[in-house]
């Protein structure tokens, strides 16, 4: 039995978001009456406990997640090969690839590019709609949040500063004498390592998993997704929407 406690929306922003407080037991087929009813819409829809709903720590994945697109394929593009190393994160992101090996095979290929590319890049990078809020709204309510990426730290220091994020974990691409070696430095951050930022991080934190946010659209976030209070995929690959518990499929990060 599933009953609404509220004569109408709590609008968050008029006509865009909006609280439906209901009443119910089995969390599993509310999602699936909601998601139901608005199927043939463009609506996105998040089913969630009423407790514990303000998260204290949020983790938020950076390419196609935080900012629009992925910059080490934009990256690959200075050097005329985004074609190629895009070919390779697609299948990596869906779960079809093994994440540090395509990660090491991808940078290889731009062995000897000069480090200025880099700056090129970041130059063209942009945020995706409503992040700095998000990161913003969370840390006005008193979250600590986390930029974790499979990218590099180039990207995620500078992108993380933008934004508002306390701070950032990637990987470290290896530069010497301006120019790329085509190597990574070791331990390759994958989906692991951010499973283990999440619950290192919580632990630090004294923040129950179950006060904690994450989104990202890879198969290498999923992990942290699934453990999370709240894992929310983000315009995501099918496998990560299919098993996230909360998806954003139509609105942005706001």
């Amino acid at each position: 039995k599933v009953r609404c406690t509220q004569s109408s929306p709590s609008w968050l922003a008029e006509k865009i978001a909006c609280d439906i407080s209901f009443e119910g037991e089995d969390l599993a087929a509310l999602r699936n009456m909601v998601q139901g009813e608005v199927s043939e819409f463009s609506i996105d829809s998040v089913i969630q406990p009423a407790a514990h709903r303000r998260k204290r720590l949020l983790l938020a994945d950076m390419d196609s997640t935080i900012v629009i697109g992925e910059t080490l394929d934009e990256l690959a593009g200075v050097a005329g090969l985004k074609v190629q190393v895009a070919a390779i994160t697609e299948r990596a992101m869906r779960g079809e690839l093994d994440f540090k090996e395509a990660l090491r095979e991808r940078v290889a290929m731009l062995k000897g590019l000069p480090a200025t590319a880099l700056d090129q890049t970041l130059a063209i990078t942009e945020l995706t709609s409503g992040a700095r809020q998000l990161v913003q709204t969370m840390r006005a309510n008193g979250a600590y949040t986390v930029l974790v990426s499979g990218g590099f730290k180039f990207f995620t220091s500078a992108i993380g500063k933008k934004v508002g994020f306390h701070e950032d974990r990637s990987n470290e691409m290896i530069i010497e004498n301006d120019v790329l070696t085509g190597a990574v430095g070791d331990p390759i951050l994958d989906r692991d390592a951010k499973l283990e930022s999440l619950n290192s991080i919580s632990a630090a934190k004294q923040i129950p998993l179950k006060e904690t946010l994450t989104t990202g659209d890879g198969a290498n976030d999923l992990p942290m997704i699934l453990a999370a209070g709240l894992g929310i995929a983000f315009h995501a690959k099918p496998v990560v929407e299919e098993k996230a518990p909360a998806a954003i499929r139509y609105g942005d990060l706001t």
